[in-house]
């Protein structure tokens, strides 16, 4: 595959610093949307054997000897946001004067970066959810002071490889994307659990009852994919009056159903996101 050309918004050189189930989905996005294997370096001290198999069948450079690695356009921190001041005197040493630094590093803040990586001028603050893994990822990004229009493009082309990308003119809107898309998922995963559940307690045998569980979300989540209309019309779309749908909806609709159960919900992880990063 060549290296993409002179106006392409993809790097020449990227550096991965964390190759695991975060990493290496992003990895797989960039991949696919052809940037050029021999310009990636992963640095990974535990990688997978699916990671050290995938590096030598595309040819990127894992784990290279310190000073072998030459100019960086873009430096991806992926690691356990613990691991940053460990890590940060090898970081230091590969960031360039043009070096754009994406951090998907958890309650880590673009204040906390610059002051650990005096070295960067150029810093984007991104939080991608774990249905990247599948390239339907819900990405929010922040962009430092110093990102110029052309690297925050290259950012996007690579962040939109794992799914949408959202810009956030605040920083501090973080939190509400983590108790929003970030934790997220786990909320969806929680619904298929309660309705299968309750398909249990109406008669139904259990096996029957979580494979209608499982297909009915995967279903309404390809239908909100595939569709340009709001969730409420769809919602609408699918409700009879007087029907059983309606009978249904009167209760999760009704004061102190979900919708108040789900402001409260990310609340408390919006306000738990907070005292991590703090």
């Amino acid at each position: 595959m060549s290296s993409p050309s002179p106006s392409s918004p993809l790097p020449q050189s990227l550096v991965l610093l964390g190759a695991g189930k975060m990493g290496g989905a992003m990895l797989e996005g960039w991949l696919r949307i052809g940037m050029d294997p021999a310009g990636i370096t992963l640095i990974d001290p535990h990688p997978s054997d699916d990671m050290v198999g995938l590096a030598a069948a595309k040819g990127m450079a894992l784990n290279p000897g310190p000073g072998s690695v030459g100019d960086v356009d873009v430096l991806v921190l992926a690691t356990k946001p613990q691991m940053l001041d460990t890590a940060a005197p090898a970081v230091q040493a590969l960031i360039r004067p043009q070096t754009l630094l994406i951090s998907i590093l958890a309650g880590k803040t673009l204040g906390d970066l610059s002051a650990r990586l005096p070295n960067a001028t150029a810093m984007i603050r991104a939080m991608p959810n774990l249905p990247a893994s599948v390239q339907r990822g819900a990405t929010a990004a922040a962009a430092g002071s110093g990102v110029t229009a052309a690297q925050r493009a290259m950012a996007d082309a690579l962040l939109a490889s794992i799914g949408i990308v959202e810009w956030l003119d605040d920083e501090s809107l973080i939190d509400a994307v983590t108790a929003v898309s970030g934790s997220g998922p786990a909320y969806v995963f929680h619904l298929v659990e309660c309705l299968a559940a309750a398909g249990k307690a109406a008669g139904l045998p259990d096996v029957i009852a979580e494979r209608l569980a499982r297909a009915t979300i995967e279903g309404a989540g390809e239908m909100l994919h595939q569709s340009s209309l709001s969730p409420a019309t769809l919602r609408q779309n699918v409700t009879s009056p007087a029907g059983t749908t309606a009978a249904g909806l009167e209760v999760l609709m009704a004061e102190g159903g979900l919708a108040p159960l789900m402001v409260a919900t990310v609340a408390a992880a919006k306000r738990r996101a907070g005292e991590l990063s703090g």
